[in-house]
């Protein structure tokens, strides 16, 4: 029984180890995930910008993984070279080395004042900010609080013959060791949890130091796999060269330090005594070392990657996802930017149905017709995908300003699929029957629904940039758009309307043709249009209704 209990308690302290891992991740990544984001996209110019950035952004972050997903996305839009992205990924190495480095040293007094100060910070703060902050602090308190209770679990078990048996020989095969570790940090997503274990296991001798340092060389190996894992599937193999570049530089790492680790082990422990110290500072000194021996030939390694890995040069289904990762799920500022991308690439299939439209209906290209349907479809496609992708994503890791972006893309994206159902089902069907009744409209009809045309395509670019920059200035603007399109149908209505009453239209039927098209056109501006609403409505710019005011509340005012 007392075994039993004793287990489970080890089992309790573990779980409780992860879950404050996790509470510092996500409160980091709630209160500074988008602008980490930012500064690591502005320091990807340099290898040695990057490498920093990469560093500095994990230290905060406290996940590799994370910053991993950012350079690697940033890295497979083609937005940075491979040589900066892979200087980012072994600074995030050294940088996640840098809390094991901290809770090396006995701080687990702070654990109590740590949860104190993050419990009244979280419950008091009115800032979004600071209550994320205080969910580190709660965090980083439970870490300690969960470190301490192991080593009370652990400690008098340590002399127990049998344990020490079994450890005696676990000890004697360090591959044995390094295998274990890397299956464990692979199961727990986290490589701080598997080194604050093995610090915490050697410090009370439970693990001899050879095999704590084989376990470390696992840990480093066993972070680096998820991320290769995890974009097994993308689509273009170009995409994972970043994550598989990381994991064969730490492979080949763990193995050289392996081959030496016999001779390697008794000099560390010589030099510093403090076990739990010397855990942690081998740790950093791996890192370390593979970033100065791999940073100054980057460049060959990053033209092998790109020989063994090398772009997608068939057409993929443009019906497809191209940024939409699970793996990102981890992190909420990246998926949703992912499906920021994505959507623009909606933009972009709905300008080319804009250019169909216009070959359709003006120049009378048939052909035409079965590719905006078809590009209709893609539309619908790629908005199901990101609607299902957001929809999986947990709402309790989304910060106050998540949840707005995530509506933001919600509104975009259905706009966007609204409007190419009106192209496709409207002025599609109306390009169609022009074409078999042998309709034609008039030269100056033509010209004002290409004008029109034109102006859509124009404001869709509008609406895209708004949608990315929320920009006040510029969704006011494409607001005032909707007025100045409503006009210039207007305008359009009543010139057709003089032309009809002067006996320059051929028929009736062509003449509501030409109307059913402009009015087309102007329901799909409204779409594009509402892309300003959601950024001026977060800024508190918009009035709940459009209605004048009046004294009574009824009726027009008067001026």
């Amino acid at each position: 029984m007392d075994a039993t209990l004793t287990l489970v308690n080890l089992a309790g302290c573990v779980a409780l180890l992860l879950w404050g891992v996790h509470m510092v991740q996500s409160g980091i990544q709630r209160a500074f995930g988008p602008n980490l984001r930012r500064l690591l996209g502005a320091a990807l110019g340099s290898r040695a910008r990057a490498f920093f950035a990469g560093l500095g952004v994990t230290a905060v972050l406290q996940s590799s993984t994370a910053t991993g997903l950012m350079v690697a996305s940033f890295a497979a839009g083609g937005l940075v070279d491979l040589v900066p992205a892979l200087a980012a990924m072994l600074g995030a190495n050294v940088g996640t080395t840098l809390i094991v480095q901290v809770l090396s040293f006995d701080v687990s007094d702070m654990a109590m004042l740590l949860v104190l100060v993050g419990v009244v910070t979280f419950r008091r703060a009115g800032a979004t900010r600071t209550r994320d902050l205080g969910r580190v602090a709660i965090g980083l308190g439970l870490m300690l609080l969960a470190l301490h209770q192991l080593l009370a679990l652990i400690t008098p078990y340590a002399d127990v013959p049998s344990l020490r048996l079994l450890l005696g020989a676990i000890a004697t095969q360090p591959l044995l060791d390094l295998l274990l570790a890397a299956a464990l940090t692979w199961a727990a997503h986290s490589s701080v949890a598997v080194m604050l274990l093995v610090m915490s296991f050697c410090a009370k001798g439970v693990v001899p130091p050879q095999a704590a340092f084989a376990l470390v060389l696992g840990a480093n190996l066993g972070t680096a796999i998820n991320p290769v894992l995890e974009g097994a599937s993308g689509e273009d193999p170009a995409s994972r060269r970043v994550p598989l570049g990381n994991l064969i530089a730490r492979m080949v790492g763990a193995v050289c330090v392996l081959s030496i680790l016999p001779w390697l082990a008794p000099m560390l422990v010589q030099v510093d005594p403090g076990l739990a110290r010397v855990v942690a500072d081998f740790h950093t000194a791996f890192n370390v070392a593979v970033a100065a021996v791999l940073f100054p030939v980057l460049p060959l390694y990053a033209r092998a990657l790109r020989r063994f890995l090398p772009g997608r040069v068939t057409a993929a289904d443009p019906g497809l996802p191209v940024y939409l990762s699970d793996a990102a799920h981890e992190s909420p500022p990246i998926a949703l930017a992912a499906a920021a991308r994505e959507a623009l690439r909606m933009a972009d299939v709905l300008e080319s149905m804009l250019g169909a439209a216009q070959d359709a209906l003006i120049k009378g290209d048939r052909r035409r017709i079965g590719e905006a349907r078809r590009m209709d479809d893609v539309l619908d496609r790629l908005n199901l995908a990101i609607k299902a992708y957001l929809s999986s994503m947990d709402t309790d890791s989304l910060s106050e300003a998540d949840h707005q972006r995530l509506t933001e893309i919600f509104t975009f994206t259905t706009n966007l699929e609204h409007a190419g159902d009106v192209l496709d089902k409207n002025l599609m069907a109306q390009a169609n029957k022009r074409l078999k009744r042998g309709f034609a409209f008039s030269p100056e009809g033509a010209a004002d629904i290409e004008s029109l045309l034109q102006r859509l395509r124009v404001n869709l670019r509008a609406a895209a940039a708004v949608f990315m920059t929320g920009d006040a200035r510029a969704a006011r603007s494409l607001v005032a758009e909707k007025a100045a399109f409503r006009d210039r149908e207007a305008s359009a209505s009543q010139a057709h309307f003089a032309r009809l009453r002067a006996g320059r239209v051929d028929s009736s039927e062509t003449s509501a043709l030409h109307l059913d098209v402009l009015r087309d056109l102007k329901r799909l501006n409204t779409h594009l249009v509402a892309a300003a609403y959601a950024v001026l409505e977060a800024q508190g710019d918009l009035l709940p209704s459009r209605l004048r005011p009046t004294d009574s509340g009824f009726g027009h005012q008067d001026h």
